[in-house]
């Protein structure tokens, strides 16, 4: 006898399964979960009126890049981006981030992927001092980048200044 009510029958997916069948259709949830997950993180190009750009040096990992971090559960992209600001860069946001691209960062792994913003509406709360996260932080001109920038933060920051499509992959 068919029913009607959509592609559930208007009921809930898992009534009238078996304790066992209910049970399979958990475990195949939560390895979606796992095996196609995905990670999302925020990097912010902060801009200020010189047209110098803010990286940071990182004490864990070798090279300059633009501030940011992961996208935590129950938290926004906005959140994140003004979170990872205020701590990795003491800067505060006073108008929106615009978001430039998203890019797959497949050298992280095969879920990793990455929101990029720039950020023009800001202020700076205090000069950021070396912690346990951050070795070095502050503005260059962009004629003056430091040694040790990453290429993936060169290529972002010529896409940027440039007017270049985002490319896909960060």
């Amino acid at each position: 006898m068919a029913e009607s009510g959509g592609a559930s029958g208007g009921r809930e997916p898992e009534a009238g399964l078996t304790g066992l069948q209910r049970l399979q259709i958990r475990v195949l949830h939560t390895y979606f979960r796992f095996a196609r997950g995905m990670t999302l993180g925020v990097r912010a190009a902060v801009r200020n009126e010189a047209g110098e750009v803010f990286l940071i040096r990182h004490t864990y990992t070798p090279g300059w890049q633009l501030p940011g971090g992961g996208v935590e559960t129950g938290e926004t992209v906005g959140e994140a981006l003004a979170k990872e600001l205020r701590e990795e860069a003491c800067i505060r946001l006073t108008g929106p981030a615009q978001l430039f691209g998203i890019y797959f960062n497949r050298n992280v792994s095969r879920r990793d992927h990455v929101a990029l913003y720039v950020v023009r509406d800001f202020v700076v709360d205090e000069v950021k001092k070396p912690d346990m996260e951050i070795a070095e932080a502050r503005f260059f001109p962009l004629d003056a980048l430091p040694h040790g920038l990453t290429p993936a933060t060169r290529r972002r920051l010529t896409e940027i200044t440039e007017g270049i499509v985002p490319a896909t992959d960060w």
